[in-house]
């Protein structure tokens, strides 16, 4: 187990000494914009959002379930949402709304 240990830690120290190794290129400490900027279709690739593919996602990106509703409504009450960190959410909704 040891030995699995020391082999990872410095598989670790290595990869960290060859990606943080300056570009002896380049001054360090100066960045100039061209060189954190990048190009829109690259910036996009990962913001697009993904087409719904059925009504059925649809109905669930609009509309909460009865638990996420009451979820919600137990983390807007501090006292609720308190007492639920300490017993759980089911001891904690009875405590201050009733039985769900």
């Amino acid at each position: 187990m040891r030995s699995l240990l020391a082999l990872l830690i410095l598989t670790l120290a290595l990869a960290a000494l060859c990606c943080c190794e300056k570009d002896p290129k380049e001054p360090s400490g100066s960045l100039s914009a061209d060189s954190i900027k990048i190009k829109k279709e690259v910036a996009n690739a990962f913001v697009k959002r993904k087409k719904r593919a059925s009504p059925y996602e649809w109905y669930l990106e609009y509309y909460k379930s009865p638990m996420e509703q009451m979820h919600e409504r137990c983390e807007n009450y501090p006292p609720c949402d308190y007492l639920s960190d300490q017993v759980g959410f089911a001891l904690a909704y009875n405590r201050f709304f009733g039985r769900y």
